[in-house]
């Protein structure tokens, strides 16, 4: 979940005026980027347990900030920091992320995410702390986790208890990694959003890398995914309106504004309106309180559907992963969708799915992962054509990022995850210590 934006007091009175917010984002083919964002998951060298924020993530930022970062307050507290077009950031239980600038292309994502993992290293060690990289917290109970102290994130710990099972644990033992990409225009959104949403179940099950909760096999291979499927379903998964015939930005907007509140901001401060309605906030029905577009763009980043439109569409279905997968999302998603022949491609891929079967798909595959099926194909099948799709693209760009996409194609050709890998090592070599994943996964 992303720091803090900047307010902006314009008033907010219709759709109309979000629509052509996100329609600013369009940019010419020239200037597409890939932005990558990943979470890790802390642990203390010494018994593994979570670190909390006064003894460790909070001397983690003090520590960034030796090193050239620029600190994020909320109130007395650090909660991020940014340098350049970059930033860090903290989810609830002390995932620590990075939210990389808009780069041309993988490579310098790579080089990106050396230089920042270097400067991890060099903070944590003398810490004791070390950061892995999956998707689920493997031995931390939901009660042992520590909370960071943003104030969003205290409006939210109330809130979802209201409105799902899991959505404590998305919050505090969830880590992803994604990446946003740049459209040309309102058509072009269109179909790189209906693509993405489609293909977000085959990315949950490529990335698949969380098998344990509280110490032991869950029964799922993708507990984040697990946790995404009751977390706040009036905000998350997948709106049936992106398939609509006519579909666009202003649809969308509808879309966003029919999303429940979480809070408003206010002289430093954010207010707790956590279920109430933005078309309320709209129309003066909340006392004190009008319509910003401020108010409007945070809520934005409340919106958590599988593919979160902004001024850039964020991909957000896959675990968080060792290095190599890291990579391989940007390349991944990049090869199916900044060259043209790849997407066409794509979207016929996908065409024949409704958004029932994609849906059926998205419950399925945190259990299975590629060995669920989707309109009587094996998943599996389906990430061959998707590889090899987005392969072909990669190398239509002529940069040599098709590389990166090996440990896919790896976990295609043996149907392992990094999930049944762990697995396999728990039953084996690990003799059934789930803590083993923590080291194992280390970035």
């Amino acid at each position: 979940m992303s720091n803090p934006g900047q307010a902006d007091p314009t008033p907010f009175t219709g759709a109309g005026q979000l629509a052509a917010w996100f329609a600013a984002g369009a940019k010419p083919r020239a200037q597409w980027r890939m932005g990558t964002e990943h979470e890790k998951i802390g642990f203390r060298r010494d018994g593994l347990a979570p670190p909390g924020y006064a003894d460790g993530i909070g001397p983690m930022l003090e520590g960034l900030r030796a090193l050239g970062w620029s600190p994020i307050r909320d109130g007395e507290n650090v909660i991020g920091l940014t340098r350049g077009e970059a930033s860090v950031s903290l989810e609830p239980g002390g995932q620590f992320e990075l939210s990389g600038a808009p780069l041309a292309d993988v490579h310098a994502v790579k080089e990106e995410l050396a230089d920042h993992l270097r400067e991890v290293h060099a903070v944590a060690q003398p810490l004791g702390l070390g950061f892995a990289g999956m998707g689920f917290h493997p031995t931390a109970t939901r009660d042992a986790m520590p909370w960071m102290p943003k104030s969003r994130y205290a409006i939210m710990r109330r809130h979802m208890p209201r409105v799902g099972s899991r959505g404590l644990d998305m919050m505090l033992r969830t880590a992803t990694v994604q990446v946003n990409l740049d459209f040309a225009d309102e058509a072009d959104m269109r179909e790189k959003l209906r693509i993405g949403l489609a293909l977000q179940p085959l990315a949950t099950a490529l990335w698949a890398s969380s098998p344990f909760e509280d110490g032991a096999p869950s029964g799922f291979l993708s507990g984040r995914g697990r946790a995404w499927l009751d977390t706040d379903n009036a905000r998350a998964g997948i709106p049936a309106c992106v398939f609509e015939d006519g579909f666009g930005f202003e649809r969308f907007a509808d879309y966003v504004l029919d999303v429940p509140m979480y809070f408003a901001a206010r002289e430093g401060r954010l207010l707790d309106l956590a279920g109430a309605s933005f078309r309320d906030l709209m129309r003066g029905a909340i006392p004190g309180l009008h319509a910003t577009m401020g108010d409007v763009t945070d809520h934005v980043t409340t919106v958590f559907t599988d593919v979160r439109l902004k001024k850039f569409l964020e991909m957000r279905g896959s675990d968080a992963g060792s290095v190599a997968m890291l990579l391989a999302q940007p390349a991944f998603w990049a090869g199916l969708l900044y060259d043209d022949a790849a997407q066409k491609a794509a979207l016929a891929l996908v065409r024949p799915w409704d958004v029932e079967a994609i849906r059926a798909l998205r419950a399925e595959v945190p259990r299975v992962a590629l060995a669920a099926t989707i309109a009587g194909r094996p998943l599996r099948d389906v990430a061959r054509d998707a590889l090899a799709i987005s392969e072909a693209g990669l190398k239509a760009r002529g940069l040599g990022e098709e590389a990166y996409l090996a440990p896919l194609h790896e976990i295609v050709a043996s149907g392992m995850t990094q999930a049944e890998r762990m697995l396999q090592l728990f039953h084996g070599p690990w003799r059934g210590d789930a803590g083993r994943a923590l080291r194992f996964t280390e970035v």
